[in-house]
């Protein structure tokens, strides 16, 4: 699916405020790109530092950009849709469907346009039978954890994903984090940081904004707008990242830090009331997974947040050296891309294990990457900055 206006590029790049670096306390790298995927499972947080500092990102809050109006026609970020995926040869039963979520949900997924790749097919597992999507109940207040980033791109031109705002390790019920998709922040390969990144949570909570009605700003943000000051993703998504739903894809995550409106004094969380915590390494034969975000390609509007309840994931891998993806049955369309996806953790209490990177042509499957190492030191390094 193609974006209206310019975010068009299903760029899956890190938005980095400001972060990381190469090279831990003099190693490999010195601020450059890492060489390999197995270079970047060992950087710690002087070569993310080094990293970040030298692929800065600069976001000055602009007054006005984001009106309701401006929000409303942003078209959805997106990416380009992997190859259709084979039906699985021995069905797995699907895990029970999980009970309402008591927390906040995130924003919602993309499905990305027909890809153009040439390369090998992924492969696969567990089942991809189409979950449909349905609406979450108002009010979203209820769910604030989720909410929107729109952006505008280096050229010129609107965009809009889903997210979640994140538990913030280095300052517990104080976070000012927010986790996405790596295309909803930056170009990609050969590309450049997305400008103008606002987080919204709660997006449209009460409904005034459907159907694309003209409603107040106070309606569609009844939380604030929240500028990110700074982001942080995989470097191999800035270097390799393209519009082809491809290897690049298993590390399509980034983590913004964002402020409040002027004259807020208090964090991300202590407004809005909570914050998810993120499950690394989660155990993917365990998991029941609820996918939520903001679709906005038809039958969707943007306007409406909505869940998929689908169940065990099934996995597809591009680079078998690479975490395999997480894949699910889900009907969300492209705006839905950086939107949460969740499952209980051994507490009880409900988790992000991955977000909405791309989907399939036929709106019948999102992938989202699996997170591990690499994620659990990008979120440690931008919660200590």
């Amino acid at each position: 699916m193609r974006a209206r206006g310019v975010l068009a590029a299903l760029t899956a790049a890190v938005l980095l405020g400001g972060v990381a670096g190469c090279g831990s306390d003099g190693g490999p790298g010195g601020g450059e790109d890492p060489r390999s995927f197995a270079e970047l499972k060992h950087w710690g947080f002087t070569e993310w530092d080094r990293w970040a500092q030298r692929h800065g990102f600069h976001n000055p809050a602009v007054a006005g950009v984001w009106s309701a109006e401006t929000m409303d026609q942003a078209p959805p970020q997106q990416p380009a849709p992997a190859p259709e995926p084979p039906a699985p040869s021995s069905p797995v039963a699907p895990a029970p469907e999980p009970p309402a979520p008591s927390s906040p949900a995130a924003p919602s997924p993309e499905s990305p346009a027909p890809s153009s790749s040439t390369g090998p097919s992924p492969s696969t597992g567990g089942p991809t039978a189409a979950v449909a999507a349905q609406p979450v109940p108002r009010p979203y207040t209820s769910y604030p954890a989720s909410g929107k980033v729109f952006m505008t791109a280096p050229n010129g031109g609107t965009g809009q994903c889903s997210a979640t705002v994140v538990a913030d390790p280095a300052h517990p019920g104080h976070s000012n984090l927010v986790w996405t998709a790596a295309h909803c922040v930056h170009e990609g390969k050969g590309g450049d940081w997305y400008k103008n990144l606002v987080f919204v949570p709660a997006y449209n909570s009460s409904g005034a904004a459907s159907d694309h009605h003209r409603a107040a700003l106070a309606d569609v943000a009844p939380l604030g707008q929240w500028w990110a000051d700074q982001v942080i993703t995989s470097p191999l998504w800035t270097t390799e990242g393209t519009r082809g739903g491809d290897a690049a894809n298993q590390y399509d995550f980034a983590v913004l830090k964002v402020r409040g409106p002027e004259g807020e004094t208090r964090s991300l969380e202590e407004v809005i009331g909570t914050a998810v915590p993120v499950w690394f390494d989660a155990p993917r034969e365990q998991l029941a997974i609820q996918a939520w975000g903001y679709p906005a390609v038809a039958p969707f509007d943007g306007q409406e947040l909505e869940r998929c309840d689908s169940g065990r994931p099934g996995s597809r891998s591009f680079d078998a050296a690479r975490p395999a993806m997480l894949v699910i049955g889900c009907t969300m369309t492209a705006g839905a891309s950086g939107g949460g996806w969740f499952a209980d953790g051994p507490d009880g209490r409900q988790r992000l294990v991955s977000n909405t990177s791309i989907g399939t042509s036929a709106h019948t499957a999102l992938n989202g990457p699996y997170l591990e190492g690499v994620a659990r030191q990008a979120l440690d390094y931008i919660s200590r900055k």
